[in-house]
């Protein structure tokens, strides 16, 4: 089995910022590149005000979502505005094989550092942008974050009830979904220039990398006109299907029959086998039609039960159920304790702190995670001295700028 990192040749100057673009980065640090996290000291990520907050302490030294989107990078912290600062990127690019940022079209190109001038510097340099709308259009300039872009998609539209305010899927949904087309979209550029020395430039719209997962309502909307609207827990091939009470503080299970096998099993569970020869649960319809009166019955059962048992007992029956994880439950979860999803690594000021481990395994190259994120400025000597090759004299000059500020 090969233990080399298969990446170890690629080196990435990241100017991501926030979620969604960090994810892509954080994944090429996993499997060996080096990665520069660009960082301005006097305008904070958000994701360094975001909890959970090591000792319940927030700050921007102690976000677990910092710790977690950016470990095994590199952190520098300069000030664009300054000429020394500008220096510094300029040289960074004729090192790196692929810059990243995620800030509005105008951001870079106000800097100087848009594609068409970095290609001056690096011919063959990969760039990618992905900020929420794209790079061209009217609403390009358009600035938020995921849950802006969730909106303009139409995903609110789809979750939550009928008789109630659109609830939208959780937080930023966008930021989980971009990364995974932005790191394929990366590697395939990477695998692009070896193969023909070409560099190329990669404009990802969140929304657009989202909006993939919506392919068949809108395709529906635009042969049929059907229109669509938030549904709850229904859904129009399984009953029951939905979330029910369990035993414990605001303790849930989801159960979902998908077959009439399911729906046996689960009333043989509950002891109720004259539910199958009731008229109102007898099929499908039947049973999609009386769902309230289903969904009460099969709460009364569930509330009286611990979830995980529940669960498992149900999944030994082949129905598909499972507890409504807390953090608490994730942590503790066998399948997650063997995969190693959450691991312990060094971070630079505060000690040892927890990160989950990559995002998919590989056999012969796994991931091997060192290091949680940096610290603001925590490598500016070692990017400069060991990366850059800079004279200490130049880098006390670059100080005294405030061109690391």
């Amino acid at each position: 089995m090969a233990t080399g990192k298969p990446l170890a040749d690629v080196k990435v100057l990241d100017f991501f910022w926030v979620l969604a673009g960090p994810g892509v980065t954080r994944s090429l640090a996993d499997y060996g590149a080096t990665v520069i996290r660009v960082e301005a000291a006097v305008r904070t990520d958000p994701a360094r005000t975001v909890g959970p907050f090591k000792g319940g302490r927030s700050g921007p030294e102690t976000s677990g979502l910092w710790w977690n989107n950016n470990a095994g990078k590199y952190g520098l912290t300069l000030d664009l505005t300054k000429p020394g600062a500008k220096a510094i990127v300029r040289d960074l690019v004729r090192w790196a094989d692929v810059v990243t940022e995620s800030f509005s079209p105008k951001a870079m190109r106000a800097w100087g550092f848009d594609y068409e001038s970095l290609r001056k510097i690096k011919p063959d340099l990969i760039m990618m942008s992905s900020c929420l709308l794209g790079q061209t259009g009217p609403l390009a300039n358009f600035a938020g974050f995921g849950n802006l872009a969730a909106a303009l998609c139409g995903f609110y539209n789809f979750v939550g009830w009928p008789d109630r305010q659109p609830s939208g899927p959780f937080s930023a949904y966008t930021d989980y979904i971009a990364p995974r087309f932005g790191l394929a979209a990366l590697m395939a550029a990477l695998i692009h220039r070896k193969r023909t020395g070409e560099g190329q430039y990669i404009d990802q719209a969140q929304a657009e990398s989202a909006l993939q997962f919506l392919a068949m309502p809108i395709l529906d909307t635009a042969a049929t006109g059907k229109h669509y609207s938030p549904v709850g827990n229904f859904d129009v091939n399984y009953a029951p299907h939905g979330l029910y009470p369990a035993a414990g503080d605001d303790r849930w299970i989801a159960i979902a029959c998908r077959t009439e096998e399911h729906w046996q099993a689960l009333t043989d569970l509950m002891q109720r086998p004259e539910l199958r020869r009731d008229e109102r649960f007898a099929g499908l319809a039947q049973r999609q039609n009386n769902r309230d009166e289903l969904d009460r019955l099969i709460a009364e059962w569930t509330v009286r039960f611990d979830p995980i048992a529940t669960a498992d007992r149900l999944q030994a029956r082949g129905v598909p159920a499972h507890v409504v994880a807390t953090s608490a439950d994730m942590v503790a979860d066998p399948q997650l304790r063997h995969r190693q999803h959450f691991v312990e690594v060094e971070h630079g000021t505060l000690g040892r702190t927890w990160i989950e481990n990559s995002r998919f395994k590989l056999l012969r190259t796994p991931a091997r995670l060192e290091r949680s994120a940096p610290a603001f400025g925590e490598h500016n000597q070692l990017v400069l001295e060991e990366i850059l090759g800079y004279s200490e004299e130049r880098i006390a000059d670059l100080v005294a700028e405030g061109a690391l500020g």
